[in-house]
């Protein structure tokens, strides 16, 4: 699963260049960063549903999120809550079956623009945190769907989403080993620059259905690294500071960090 991520830490010349596709959308990707003025997180937990910068249509617009989707049928703010705790993630195989991200996922897909994101690897009762990332510490792009609610008393609206997963690779099978996680190892769906305007693209008939769930796949392992950082939750966790993307070493791995790889 995906509950903790980075974004924002990279350079705004750096990210604007891996979002766009030609000069003057690299320009007004430039300019959407600049204008949302948030921090860099170093770290942040999808139950905290932070604010994160998405894109939601193929003009490349940013905007903020709220991480934990609350779909548009949702009849109150205690029925918002809760179902935001349970729709972190969207499982891409049934994202269309699903009655809290079906539509979305028909009519709502979004890309979410990180930096890479975290997992835990489980030994003796412990769990320990990697960082995941692409080579070459590039910006990442996730495949999500996301959604508008208005809360019926308050008036107030609520733009949210959610990261699609899928089955996780060959990098991410050994850290994923939750033994609570009965579908077995998962990773973020992460999609290459030629695949992000079809992401985004609408639904009009099975064919396109398809050709989503085709894109719906794991990324290549060849293209991402891995590392242990400090510990994010608990007694001594690190926060949202830049210690937390730093590498750190736990001598319980040591004797078999080659076997993980």
């Amino acid at each position: 699963m995906c509950y903790n991520k980075a974004y924002l830490t990279k350079r705004l010349e750096t990210m604007a260049k891996r979002y766009g596709h030609d000069d003057e959308e690299v320009q007004f990707i430039r300019d959407q960063l600049t204008r949302l003025n948030i921090n860099p997180v170093y770290h942040a937990s999808g139950f905290d549903h932070p604010a994160v910068p998405v894109i939601i249509n193929r003009t490349k617009e940013i905007q903020l999120f709220s991480w934990g989707l609350i779909p548009n049928w949702i009849e109150s703010a205690v029925e918002a809550v809760k179902i935001s705790n349970i729709t972190i993630n969207a499982r891409a195989e049934t994202m269309f079956d699903k009655p809290a991200f079906r539509e979305a996922a028909r009519e709502r897909r979004c890309l979410v623009l990180v930096d890479g994101f975290f997992e835990h690897h489980h030994k003796n009762g412990k769990a320990f945190p990697y960082h995941i990332r692409l080579k070459q510490d590039e910006p990442m792009v996730m495949g999500g769907l996301w959604d508008e609610w208005r809360d019926p008393a308050s008036g107030l609206v609520r733009r949210t989403y959610t990261v699609v997963t899928t089955r996780a690779n060959r990098l991410m099978v050994p850290i994923h080993n939750n033994p609570k996680a009965s579908e077995g190892p998962r990773m973020p769906l992460i999609l290459p620059k030629s695949a992000e305007h079809d992401w985004l693209a609408p639904i009009h008939e099975k064919a396109d259905l398809d050709f989503i769930e085709s894109i719906a796949q794991p990324y290549t392992e060849d293209a991402l690294e891995s590392y242990t950082v400090k510990r994010l939750t608990g007694k001594g966790a690190v926060g949202n500071k830049p210690d937390a993307l730093r590498e750190h070493r736990y001598p319980e791995l040591e004797t078999d960090q080659t076997s993980l790889f």
